[in-house]
């Protein structure tokens, strides 16, 4: 059941909520969470469609911000609402409300927002793209309980990821960080089985400027305090990973995007699925959790100098170490090294 709302307001689109579920015959309300999502017209679909995806293992009442900047002076002043109400087989496992805000409302866009939550339910934001510097910051990110963003849209990811590490707050996430976690749970569980071994190094390779690729070298090198070298490939996303042990080398390598081969000592090389997964799955995991995550912040903030140090450094690797991160927890699991000896100074020639 659909509802279009011209020039409306916040209490008229919840009383159409409730006219609309009574009229299909189902007043009960069974959803579990509010996902808010700000976008913009453009992307206003796609983000729908893998919301209403994703609501059917979390069924939701789903609020599409959608910020309709007019260039004419006299439109911004002029403060309009328009909504849509979809109940039902049009709203997947929830509901759905767009919101359509026009002149100086999307200034205010959280003062529509609030009257329309789920009373009692948390709260979660998403920005497909286009995500503010500060996600707790915003006015409509304070809202939330967690805060999804994706770094991969940015026109810079990689800066994007130095931004979401210097404004982190607990609650924020990133779809980035999400599409690695079949690789993190893979690995984890290979070195699970060799666990008389050390890693002495790791390799991340994938394409350049992904976000991902550099999100599990960070994980590995704050995890394993070890050093971490990137390397990149024409992709798809991310394709190999080879940890070198003291035992021999583990290899993970997916070079089709699909299917990955496990290559560890002492066993025969084994066939993983790895597939890329779509929007909706990513945002489907990301909704099983609204705790902080404690283990995508540590990965995050460790790559601060790394990111300074791959700015400076030329283009083609670049290396993370935790030895060389300002962080006495990561200095204290990092295995014992020898020292290096430093190389000898030339005295200065005497004229």
């Amino acid at each position: 059941m659909k509802i279009d709302l011209t020039e409306t307001t916040s209490s008229k689109i919840n009383a159409a909520l409730v006219q609309a579920r009574r009229d299909i015959g189902t007043p009960a309300i069974g959803m579990v969470l509010t996902l808010v999502i700000v976008t913009d017209e453009e992307n206003a679909y796609d983000a729908l469609k893998s919301a209403n995806d994703a609501s059917h293992e979390h069924p939701s009442r789903i609020i599409v911000v959608v910020k309709r900047i007019s260039r004419s002076p006299r439109s911004r002043r002029d403060a309009r609402l328009d909504a849509e109400v979809r109940v039902g087989a049009d709203a997947g496992s929830g509901e759905t409300v767009v919101l359509r805000m026009h002149g100086e409302l999307v200034n205010h866009a959280q003062s529509v927002v609030l009257p329309l939550l789920l009373p009692d339910a948390p709260v979660v934001v998403w920005w497909p793209e286009g995500a503010p510097a500060s996600l707790a910051g915003d006015p409509l990110g304070s809202l939330g309980q967690r805060r999804i963003t994706d770094t991969y849209a940015s026109e810079s990811p990689i800066a994007a990821l130095g931004s979401r590490a210097e404004a982190y707050a607990p609650g924020d996430t990133d779809l980035s960080w999400t599409r690695i976690t079949p690789w993190r749970s893979m690995l984890a569980a290979a070195l699970d089985q060799q666990s008389r071994v050390s890693v002495v190094s790791a390799t991340v390779e994938g394409e350049d400027d992904n976000p991902s690729c550099e999100l599990l070298a960070m994980w590995l090198a704050d995890r394993l305090g070890v050093p971490v070298k990137r390397t990149h490939s024409t992709g798809p996303g991310l394709t190999a990973v080879r940890l070198e042990t003291t035992d021999g080398v583990i290899v993970l390598d997916r070079a089709d995007g699909a299917l990955a081969t496990l290559c560890m000592p002492g066993q025969p090389d084994r066939a993983v699925a790895l597939k890329r997964r779509d929007t909706a799955e990513l945002l489907a995991e990301e909704l099983r959790r609204l705790d902080p995550d404690n283990t995508y912040e540590a990965s995050l903030k460790f790559g601060v100098d790394r990111l300074d140090a791959k700015k400076a450094a030329p283009t083609g690797t670049s290396e993370a170490s935790a030895g060389e991160a300002d962080d006495p927890a990561a200095k204290a699991e990092a295995p014992a090294k020898p020292a290096a000896k430093a190389p000898a100074k030339k005295a200065p020639a005497k004229k």
